[in-house]
């Protein structure tokens, strides 16, 4: 028999979607739901492992953050919305989402923390207070900090917790490559939980679309995407180590810790600046990132990186599309290789994966803000699932 190709298959689902259409059957679920759950089928997947849609309906789906009673938070980007996603009957699929704000700008960033929800966007933090005895009706935001510039280039945020208590929150390069006077661009700045204290803590940082801190020693780990412009192949995508404040990670004259910008590589070099813990693949967009620490997953993947790469916009073969596992020998990068792939074929590409969020089980979310939903990707030992 004849293997189909992706393109083929996508043209088959497609049409087994319009037959249904048009004969009036349409089942009520949203037609990114129906499609996405018939493509999954491409994905590949280490074995013991399976993928699986939780959510269906969360439209633009982007960065995530877990609350301890497992409330999902998600971001948005351009359609101003942020979502609580609920799984209320424990069967490992969410059958409520509520959009809980509208009308935001670029709502990428979102964080849980005490009860509160924290939403970053382009220019400002906002928190929403007890958000989860709330969910229906949330009280008015607070502006915590509205001190972030307000360029939209780079400008989506990705914000955390880290272990210190402080928020973090990056500062994209409003440009490709260029060098700044106002010196908050291109940096990872931290602020206290109610807005003050804000201070810089790593330098040269071009995009950073995604980060977490080692369970053991607390170090900060981020994703940073090259610039765009240098050919298919040049610079990569970077994974970085920073174990103190006050890094230079090379951003606009080095990328990726050996190719000199063009423009303003002559002024230093790429020796005076902090070397990435990996080189990523070039042009995948490598945006959110999580250190597992569950334990569903076998003991290769405990306390390593789970990356999302959202996937390529300006190569001529795309890349990305595709979540990766990186995993370390004490702080050094031992390997580097896909873990779910197949959201892109050839030059087929049906998803973008955003962030990664591990879950009380052990399970890993994956969000896809092109389809506008969250994958669960859950392991079970090969012989188990025999029986």
């Amino acid at each position: 028999m004849e293997r189909v190709t992706m393109h083929q298959f996508k043209h088959i689902v497609l049409a087994i979607i319009a037959c249904f259409f048009f004969a009036g059957a349409w089942p009520q679920v949203p037609l990114a739901g129906i499609k996405t759950k018939m493509m999954l089928t491409a994905i590949q997947l280490p074995p013991g492992f399976t993928i699986a849609l939780y959510a269906d309906d969360v439209p633009g789906a982007r960065a995530m953050a877990l609350s301890p009673a497992g409330v999902l938070y998600v971001g948005t980007r351009q359609n101003g919305r942020v979502y609580a996603v609920l799984d209320t009957n424990g069967d490992k699929r969410a059958d409520k989402v509520i959009a809980i704000a509208d009308g935001l700008r670029m709502p990428n960033g979102v964080a849980f923390r005490d009860g509160d929800l924290y939403v970053a966007e382009v220019g400002r933090i906002l928190r929403f207070r007890q958000i989860e005895s709330r969910l229906d009706q949330p009280l008015t935001p607070e502006v915590i900090y509205d001190r972030y510039p307000g360029e939209m280039r780079h400008g989506s945020k990705f914000i955390r917790f880290g272990p210190d208590g402080r928020l973090y929150v990056p500062v994209g390069a409003p440009c490709n490559a260029c060098l700044i006077d106002d010196q908050v661009f291109a940096t990872i700045t931290r602020i206290n939980r109610d807005g003050s204290g804000f201070a810089i803590f790593a330098h040269g940082v071009r995009n950073s679309m995604g980060f977490d801190w080692h369970p053991r020693t607390g170090e900060l780990w981020f994703t940073d995407n090259g610039r765009a412009g240098l050919g298919d192949d040049l610079p990569p995508d970077e994974l970085n180590r920073a174990g103190v404040a006050g890094l230079h990670f090379g951003f606009p004259h080095c990328h990726g810790g050996t190719v000199a910008d063009p423009q303003f590589g002559n002024a230093r070099s790429c020796e005076q600046f902090t070397q990435p813990a990996a080189a990523l693949a070039p042009g995948v967009v490598a945006s959110g990132m999580r250190f597992y620490t569950g334990r569903m997953f076998p003991e290769t993947y405990h306390n390593q990186i789970f990356i999302a790469e959202h996937g390529s916009w300006d190569r001529v073969e795309k890349t990305g599309h595709r979540v990766t596992s990186v995993i370390l020998g004490g702080d050094r990068v031992v390997s580097y290789t896909p873990f779910a792939r197949g959201w892109l074929a050839g030059d087929v590409a049906w998803g973008r994966p955003v962030d990664v969020e591990v879950m009380g089980d052990g399970s890993l979310l994956v969000s896809d803000d092109q389809n506008g939903v969250i994958y669960r990707i859950a392991y079970a030992p090969p012989h188990a699932q025999d029986q």
